[in-house]
């Protein structure tokens, strides 16, 4: 979620605006799946999931990473263990810890790290058995939706308002997004990678991956009421391809190029593709690397 928080930074846009010219289209297509709830973003970080998992199951030798609700059970873990005491902010986690539990003091709550444990050991288990067996069940949206829940934890460093319950709704929601899929779209010919990094460059900026690498393409997922290629949309994709450019994508071939770069607009099932030859220019892209580079190094105190 860093660079997200990264292209934020003005003096950033105004570089990525200067450098590279957003294509202007106008995407055409009808809202299949409108939203049930008010609850956009954890519904979208649900189907974020719940897309994985059913593309982990479409392409069984798709390489998986951590989620991000493992690495709130470990942040959780550390606020335990260090409790009220003064931590070295020098590292980058330490930082972020002192900084959370200095806003968020609830974190501390044993309650809250032994709820969060039990959310993801139910959710791996609902996950092995849609694996193996394919069939998309209750407990299986059920188990995404408190896996939303949990990754706030890490991500905002915040308790999720009603954790650890679900809005019947939110499941039909999520039963809508999913029966809009075409399987098409993400089966992959040689490589599948779910929620990659970056290597180092991931570090750079504190801590980024992407939603998918198939193939020859980095895809995001946006699901949005809205059809609409934003500014910031295409900053994030560039964002994502300079870090790959920097770091490689963990788990993948070093020798696996990336050519365009996608966005999945999950409540239209629609798929849209940029040609990376089309908006990299490659004369300059070299120091718009080294410029991404130092910047991100000011910003979170990383250099490489």
């Amino acid at each position: 979620m860093s660079l997200t928080s990264f292209i934020k930074n003005k003096d950033v846009k105004d570089t990525f605006k200067q450098e590279f010219k957003k294509p202007q289209l106008k995407l055409q297509a009808e809202l299949l799946a409108p939203p049930l709830t008010n609850n956009y973003g954890l519904v979208g970080t649900a189907f974020d999931y719940l897309l994985r998992f059913y593309i982990k199951r479409l392409n069984p030798d798709a390489v998986e990473q951590h989620w991000a609700s493992e690495l709130s059970l470990d942040f959780l873990a550390l606020i335990q263990q260090y409790g009220s005491s003064d931590i070295s902010d020098e590292d980058p986690v330490m930082r972020k810890l002192n900084e959370t539990k200095t806003k968020n003091p609830a974190l501390a709550d044993p309650i809250i790290y032994k709820k969060a444990l039990e959310i993801v050991q139910y959710a791996k288990n609902v996950y092995n058995r849609y694996l193996n067996t394919g069939k998309m069940e209750h407990d299986l949206f059920k188990a995404v939706l408190l896996l939303a829940q949990v990754d706030v934890i890490y991500r905002a460093g915040l308790v999720y308002e009603n954790f650890g319950s679900v809005d019947e709704n939110d499941i039909k929601d999520l039963q809508n997004l999913i029966s809009i899929v075409r399987p098409e779209y993400f089966k992959a010919k040689k490589i599948c990678v779910l929620n990659p990094a970056f290597g180092k460059a991931s570090e750079l900026i504190g801590g980024a991956d992407c939603d998918l690498v198939i193939d020859d393409a980095i895809i995001d997922i946006k699901t949005t009421k809205k059809l609409d290629f934003r500014r910031d949309y295409f900053n994030q994709l560039i964002g994502y391809y300079t870090l790959y450019k920097i770091g490689g994508i963990d788990d993948a071939s070093p020798d696996v190029e990336i050519k365009r770069l996608g966005i999945y607009f999950s409540r239209y099932g629609y798929l849209y593709f940029i040609d990376v030859q089309n908006i990299i220019r490659e004369d300059a892209f070299p120091h718009f690397v080294e410029w991404f580079k130092k910047r991100a190094g000011k910003e979170y105190g990383l250099h490489i």
